[in-house]
């Protein structure tokens, strides 16, 4: 029997399949065949023989997730896939399963030789997998751009060396946690790949003037989590049961919620749905901005739209060729029958391409809804699908504003470090006070602060918790700069929040950007406290950095401000966010990059940035910002649900994704913050070494990295230091009210709070 029952998927469009299914059937065989990947032998182990490949079909995958490909044109993706899957196959058997890191390693390193972005191959191929790459790459790269070969060097490399990360996984009988799963499995999974051959089946490349933005980036990760989510739930058998594997959402889900395999499962597909549904949010309500903001001619905005709807017909094609192959789990699950059909063993023919074609998503203004087609075929599933996870999506709008929620009962949280003091801490609470001041920060319009509350918040003592060792200067700099982004966090929701004014935000983004040059002095005249702050702190900041490092530090403060403007949209439709989503902006509402880049910028001149580029020092960074940030989110419940109406905090998300209450969010909060510490810890301890040995670091480099890490485990720290020492979340100071003509940040707000304001009521 099956260890769980298929969930209901949510499946919008209808898959259609390609009139070149029989033709890449042949073929393929045929070009397996040619790179002897059937039924030769590789190191005494037989990886695949004709029937399994026949059995597999990935023509027929590919034949639906690329319905409107030329012959041509799909021989070639189908070629592409049998590659994949057949390296996945050839790794397992020959690496996995003997646990043999160091031959992983060096056949792995062979392989970018077979994928130049420049000039041709000139290495020899030594097995199936390096002969296979080596007649695709040539067979593709000439009709494509440098910058799509560029991007999709980077995919597949992504996608064969992180198989090493699974490998040691196995080898330490290690289960990565949800966070770190998600953001291995696109690397490992290949769904990024995949989102690059849609460019190429369709001969549609996505601009490279919006190809890196947030839209773009949100529509290649969520049809990626999708793509692997919905594998996951297929492949849990074949991969937890009998390969042994722990790369499986399924399995990881389970352990980490304590829960049993089938409300695992279900859980896993709410993911999954969601992550479709914010698909349809970014393809309707961004895409279409950034295509706009940047300018880009009617030809670009049609590639972007062609590559929208293959993502979506992928999305629809894998589904049913999963239903399909005999590699997964659906012996409990019969695919609708079509004409000429009695039964659907393996390979079935869905209604042709053409027949029921998907509206792409965004145009005539509706989600992506498709026309049904006449055909018997998936689009009978649509009408149920759709109806189905309407709550999901309905309750993701649904949050009361204001509601009382009271204090949080804090739970014990894991941190196993510790920091020191700066001396200067009493001189940079002076200091900061004098300097907001200046600055405008105090003044009574806007109204955001007053001395009152800025001294209650005591931004020093983060900074000197974080920076213990600090120079007086140094403190007063990190105090400054902790002062201004939390500055500009309080006041975007107030100036531009309430009115909806996301374009007068975008405006003062732009003129903040002004303020931050990269070449000589700033020109622009500030003209708020929010611009005077950023003017003095750039001049003091970047004046004395190489261009390089200034370039970098002026790209962490531009993710930050932008990020508010993600949560000023989201606020307009009082939509909570994506769990997957929200985790990954949180790191920049947070401003975790701007703090922790002026830790990671003094050690420039030692390291390499091409260490820091790597994935062990980006996963570091990565588990120490989520740390922060849901320590952040936990203590600042009451002040952001209460007392400002906000949807962005990590327990209100959990609270909606699981239809659990406050306690049992917080609980799988700190849950999540103890298993990105535990990572954090491992990460020390076993891929840092490895990855020193692996580049041949010198001592004096090694050095520097171990002072950078001992610099975020103070950051960590200090932040907790900070939120253990603040006023900044506490009821009394929620509650302060320091004129009755207007109303700051921390005031009473919401239902039943209206009578504190004296003035609104004689106003009436």
């Amino acid at each position: 029997m099956q260890p769980f029952t298929l969930p209901e998927f949510y499946v919008p469009y209808p898959a259609r399949l390609s009139p070149h299914l029989e033709t890449a059937r042949e073929h393929s065989r045929v070009w397996a065949r040619e790179m002897e990947m059937i039924d030769p032998s590789e190191g005494g182990i037989a990886i695949w023989t004709e029937q399994d490949l026949d059995a597999h079909d990935y023509a027929l995958l590919c034949a639906y997730t690329h319905p409107d490909a030329t012959a041509d044109r799909l021989n070639l993706i189908t070629d592409w896939y049998v590659w994949v899957f057949y390296f996945d196959d050839h790794f397992l058997e020959l690496f996995k399963r003997t646990h043999d890191m160091a031959g992983a390693r060096a056949y792995l390193d062979r392989l970018p030789a077979f994928m130049p972005i420049e000039g041709p191959i000139t290495e020899e191929p030594t097995n199936p997998v390096e002969r296979g790459l080596a007649d695709l790459w040539e067979r593709t790269v000439p009709a494509r751009s440098a910058d799509w070969r560029a991007r999709f060097v980077v995919s597949t490399r992504a996608l064969l060396d992180e198989s090493l990360w699974e490998l040691a996984n196995i080898n330490a009988g290690r289960l990565s946690n949800p966070i770190e799963y998600i953001e291995m499995r696109r690397k490992v999974g290949g769904a990024p790949w995949s989102a690059n051959l849609v460019e190429h089946a369709a001969d549609a490349e996505v601009p490279t003037a919006v190809a890196a933005t947030r839209p773009l980036r949100v529509l290649r990760d969520t049809f990626s989590d999708a793509v692997h989510l919905r594998n996951d739930l297929f492949s849990y058998e074949r991969e937890v049961t009998e390969e042994g594997e722990l790369s499986n959402g399924v399995l990881v889900v389970e352990r980490f919620l304590g829960i049993g395999t089938q409300a695992a499962a279900e859980a896993v597909n709410d993911l999954l749905t969601s992550r479709l549904h914010q698909f349809e949010h970014t393809a309707i309500t961004e895409v279409p901005a950034v295509l706009d903001e940047h300018g880009v001619d009617p030809a670009g905005r049609l590639a972007t739209l062609a590559y929208t709807k293959g993502l979506q017909d992928w999305q629809s094609g894998g589904h049913e060729w999963h239903l399909r192959s005999s590699r997964y789990m659906n012996s409990e699950v019969t695919p609708d029958a079509l004409p000429g059909e009695t039964a659907l063993p393996s390979a079935a023919a869905p209604s042709p391409a053409g027949a029921g074609v998907p509206t792409p998503l965004g145009v005539g203004g509706l989600p992506g809804l498709p026309g049904v087609p006449s055909l018997g075929t998936s689009a009978v599933r649509i009408v149920p699908s759709l109806l189905a996870t309407t709550p999901q999506r309905l309750r993701a709008h649904a949050s009361v504003p204001f509601r009382l929620v009271g204090p949080t009962t804090l739970p014990e949280f894991y941190l196993p470090y510790g920091t020191g003091q700066s001396p200067h801490l009493g001189e940079a609470r002076r200091s900061i006070l004098g300097w907001a001041r200046s600055m405008g920060m105090l003044d009574a319009v806007p109204g955001i602060w007053d001395e009152h509350k800025l001294i209650a918040f005591d931004f020093a003592l983060c900074s000197a918790g974080i920076h213990p060792d600090a120079s007086a200067a140094e403190l007063d700099l990190t105090t400054g700069w902790l002062t201004w982004g939390t500055y500009g966090d309080d006041l975007y929701p107030v100036a531009f929040g309430r009115t909806g004014d996301l374009a007068g935000a975008k405006l003062s983004n732009a003129r903040l950007r002004a303020f931050m040059p990269l070449d000589g002095p700033i020109t622009d005249v500030p003209a708020n406290a929010l611009e005077r702050g950023l003017a003095d702190l750039w001049g003091r900041t970047a004046a004395p950095m190489a261009p390089d490092a200034r370039a970098i530090f002026r790209t962490a403060v531009e993710v930050m401000i932008d990020s508010w403007l993600w949560e000023l949209a989201n606020a307009a439709v009082n939509r909570i966010p994506d769990p997957i989503d929200y985790l990954e902006m949180r790191r920049a509402t947070f401003g975790s990059d701007l703090t922790m880049s002026l830790c990671r910028l003094a050690h420039a001149s030692t390291v390499p940035a091409e260490v820091f580029r790597t994935r062990p020092m980006r996963s570091l960074e990565n588990a120490a910002a989520d740390y922060a940030c849901l320590l952040n989110d936990v203590f600042s419940y009451q002040k952001e649900i209460q007392f400002e109406g906000e949807i962005h905090n990590c327990v209100l998300v959990v609270e909606n994704f699981l239809g659990c209450d406050r306690e049992r969010a917080v609980e799988v909060v700190n849950d999540l913050m103890t298993a990105r510490m535990r990572q954090f810890e491992h990460i020390i301890a076993e891929e840092l070494p490895a990855l020193f040995d692996q580049m041949e670091l010198d001592g004096e480099i090694r050095g520097a990295l171990g002072r950078y890490i001992g610099e975020l485990q103070h950051w960590l720290a200090g932040i907790l230091r900070w939120h253990e020492g603040t006023h900044r979340y506490e009821e009394a100071e929620l509650r302060y009210h320091p004129a009755a003509d207007r109303r700051p940040f921390g005031s009473p707000s919401g239902l039943g709070t209206a009578s504190t304001d004296i003035r609104r009521l004689v106003a009436r």
